[in-house]
């Protein structure tokens, strides 16, 4: 009998196969995000209460950590939903200043010596409606994911109550798949850390950014203080999210010298804070670098949306985990991802 041999691929080869794999895989992530999205988040929630599973047994050890997540969930979601409906009611307050800026706007450009024709064109896009129906749609938005939270809650479910039982399969796996589980008992303990980093630092960040909004007479200050501590969890560019709609509303409601007092605090505050503070922490919690997670930021939110966002670095540190820590072969690529050299 003749076996034919097959020669090994070249490196270069396993690169690219590697990258087409990746792109293949990040495709069917996208097409079937809807599923995606939402598991992820409950296994992500699921990790972060692991610390209190840990010291219940029995039926409390998986009933009172979702308990937990369902009661902070429904408070962030009731809160969230009551002042994006009190900023959908408050807007059309504002069409006057709203058509009062467009007309300066123009006259200023008219002064720069544009033609009145251009401006008009440029300008006849903006209406205080549009901004209406902008926040209406968010309103919508928030209604259409029903469908979302309900698959989140059912997996959400069944994560917690097998939680304890994969615990021991774990320990018993550890014999025969020892990378495969100590990979895996980091991705928990890391995406733990960097929850608990993000979660201490957007509470920092909302509560000075309410305080400076009340200072200054921003409406609904406490809105954007929740908006900052949502978009914390947004890596690199989640204060610039979080900045715009207050300093829009500043501007409407008091004019440019509020807007520039909100702008100036938030970028004291929150880059202080998150740009240069909290990445530090951020990073040694969740082992990857500042030029992966800002990859991260970019695919997942391709992939996913805003949800891809939120949880860009959690998904980066499982695949990392999945991909890396769980192979001796692909070791080496380690020190490239986590950005330090491994002891």
């Amino acid at each position: 009998m003749l076996v034919k041999y097959v020669a090994p691929l070249s490196g270069g080869l396993r690169t690219l196969s590697a990258g087409a794999a990746a792109i293949i895989v990040l495709w069917g992530v996208k097409q079937l995000g809807g599923i995606i999205g939402p598991a992820f988040l409950a296994l992500t929630l699921t990790i972060a209460v692991s610390p209190l599973r840990n010291r219940l047994t029995g039926w409390a050890a998986a009933l009172v950590p979702l308990a937990v997540i369902l009661l902070v969930l429904g408070l962030l979601g009731g809160a969230v939903g009551i002042a994006v409906a009190r900023f959908a009611d408050l807007v059309p307050k504002y069409a006057d200043q709203f058509q009062h800026l467009v007309s300066s706007a123009a006259a200023v450009l008219h002064g720069l010596g544009i033609e009145q024709a251009q401006i008009k064109k440029a300008l006849s896009g903006i209406d205080v409606g549009r901004v209406v129906q902008a926040a209406q749609s968010l309103l919508a938005g928030l209604t259409g994911t029903a469908s979302a939270a309900v698959l989140m809650v059912l997996v959400l479910y069944g994560m917690s109550l097998d939680a304890v039982t994969f615990r021991r399969t774990l320990a018993r796996t550890a014999a025969t798949r020892p990378h495969l589980v100590t990979a895996l008992q980091g991705f928990a303990r890391d995406t733990c850390r960097y929850l608990v980093v993000c979660t201490v630092f957007g509470l920092v960040v909302a509560a000075f950014d309410t305080v400076a909004l009340v200072l200054l007479g921003v409406p609904l200050p406490l809105l954007w203080g929740l908006l900052s501590f949502i978009t914390n969890y947004i890596p690199n560019v989640g204060f610039v999210i979080g900045l715009i709609p207050p300093a829009a509303l500043a501007l409407l409601d008091s004019g440019v010298a509020t807007m520039v007092g909100v702008v100036v605090a938030y970028c004291v505050l929150n880059f202080l804070i998150q740009s240069v503070i909290q990445p530090k922490f951020t990073g040694e919690s969740a082992r990857l670098s500042t030029a992966v997670t800002i990859l991260s930021l970019l695919v997942w939110t391709w992939a996913l949306g805003a949800l891809g966002a939120i949880l860009a670095v959690p998904l980066s540190a499982f695949a990392r985990a999945v991909l890396i820590d769980a192979d001796p072969a692909t070791a080496w690529a380690s020190p490239l991802v986590t950005g330090k050299e491994e002891a």
